[in-house]
């Protein structure tokens, strides 16, 4: 049995994942092609990197369940899992939707809305902790950049539908500017998830 983590409690500021999770539960249901997904079982944090620079990894979806939703898988001849990881209220998380700042903030409006999506839609259909599987080698991000279009589609579907400018704005701000505006950014810290050998 993996080893259980819980998500703290949070200080205040600008809490940047709880804006986050607005904006995700509006855009889950303004979307039929996000719709499958729970965001209660979705736990959503960032990471601090060094530097402000634009360059690098703006965000990640980290599945804690392997091909088909299975709670364990062989590698090497040896029985592994995930470590478990749940809410404050005892549900347990499927997925970890992670964004590393200040670096997603230094990026345009439309490409930080169109990276949410498109992590999103890494989410499986089945909704069952494994990412949504294209065909061929690239089976996470598909060899024809179809994922990527796919994302964009979806966001402007969504601006198209005139949401509230509440659960947005806060993506026209850079890093410094939401310092500037609110004092700090704060926001839920989510570790990355360990492999667990079961043998």
């Amino acid at each position: 049995m993996a080893t259980a983590r819980r998500l703290e409690p949070r200080p205040r500021g600008f809490d940047f994942t709880l804006h986050m999770r607005r904006l995700c539960e509006d855009l889950t249901d303004r979307l039929p092609e996000l719709r499958h997904i729970d965001l209660s079982r979705v736990a959503i944090g960032f990471s601090q990197t060094r530097k402000r620079t634009s360059y690098g990894m703006y965000a990640s979806l980290t599945p804690l369940r392997f091909a088909g939703g299975a709670a364990q898988t062989v590698r090497r001849g040896r029985r592994w899992t995930i470590q478990r990881l749940y809410s404050p209220s005892g549900r347990e998380m499927l997925y970890i939707l992670g964004f590393y700042l200040p670096r997603f903030c230094q990026i345009e409006y439309r490409e930080k809305l169109t990276t949410v999506v498109h992590e999103l839609w890494h989410i499986s259909p089945d909704f069952d902790g494994d990412v949504r599987r294209h065909g061929g080698r690239c089976y996470v991000h598909s060899a024809s950049g179809e994922h990527d279009r796919q994302a964009e589609r979806l966001a402007q579907a969504w601006l198209a539908q005139q949401p509230p400018e509440s659960l947005h704005g806060f993506l026209r701000l850079n890093f410094q500017q939401l310092q500037e505006r609110y004092g700090r950014v704060i926001g839920q810290r989510v570790a990355a998830p360990k492999l667990v050998p079961l043998d």
